[in-house]
């Protein structure tokens, strides 16, 4: 699902993973997830200033739809001033499910938590999302929103993200391909966070992965955004994943 989030969030490439173990219990089913990438990517805008990141989460999903789950990912802590410190953390749940034949649905409520930012700074935001998914012939597509209300965190300002993705294995191989383009209009628009006075902006992704077996697999995505180039923050970046799943 951080995938809304996924909304990526997502070159020369190192990592180690761990994995985590999943088993059903009486319609209930345990996730997990551990990833490094390069560069943490969140809507084209780099959270780790082109550092490598450390990521990993875990779920709980039921057979009626019902889910909920934690993620979290290692930052860039700059220091001084207001930080959102060296870690993020993300709790959500909501509802996913099948509502017509070959359409799902997933609506929830995503929080955004930074643990170890600037003591008494109010950094900490959550925002509701919702995404409908279905196939185009031989891709996968999903159309998505997620919307934070005004917040005290946000500046008293609130801030829409629509995207969409694409994606597509090719066939009798372990590559898959991937495509993503959002837009922003809000206080977290690229365009804002590069200090411009407008609200909005686009970012955009290519990326393709190997599956090395049926639970790892080794990516690489392009990513950018229409906003002022900061080094290692809004510059368009190459970063690569090792992720695994169970």
């Amino acid at each position: 699902m951080r995938n809304i989030i996924l909304g990526v969030s997502a070159l020369a490439l190192a990592a180690v993973a761990t994995p985590v173990m999943a088993q059903e219990l009486e319609g209930f089913t345990v996730s997990g997830n551990a990833a490094i990438v390069t560069d943490y990517r969140f809507r084209g805008i780099s959270l780790s200033t082109g550092d490598v990141a450390i990521q990993g989460g875990i779920d709980l999903g039921h057979e009626s739809g019902f889910y909920i789950g934690t993620w979290g990912s290692s930052l860039a802590d700059a220091g001084g001033g207001t930080t959102y410190g060296a870690a993020e953390i993300d709790i959500y749940g909501g509802w996913s499910g099948e509502v017509t034949p070959g359409v799902t649905f997933d609506v929830g409520v995503l929080y955004y938590m930074y643990p170890n930012g600037t003591k008494g700074a109010d950094l900490d935001y959550w925002e509701p999302y919702a995404s409908i998914a279905t196939t185009l012939g031989p891709v996968d597509a999903t159309f998505g929103v997620a919307y934070a209300p005004d917040q005290d965190s946000l500046g008293s300002e609130d801030n829409l993200y629509l995207y969409t993705d694409f994606g597509m294995g090719i066939p009798n191989t372990p590559i898959s391909l991937s495509a993503h383009l959002g837009y922003t209009d809000g206080v977290l628009s690229p365009k804002a966070l590069t200090g411009s006075t407008e609200n909005d902006g686009f970012d955009w992704s290519l990326g393709a992965s190997w599956a090395l077996t049926d639970n790892l697999s080794l990516g690489v995505t392009y990513t950018g955004v229409n906003a002022a180039s900061v080094d290692d923050f809004s510059d368009d970046s190459v970063f690569g994943t090792l992720s695994v799943s169970f």
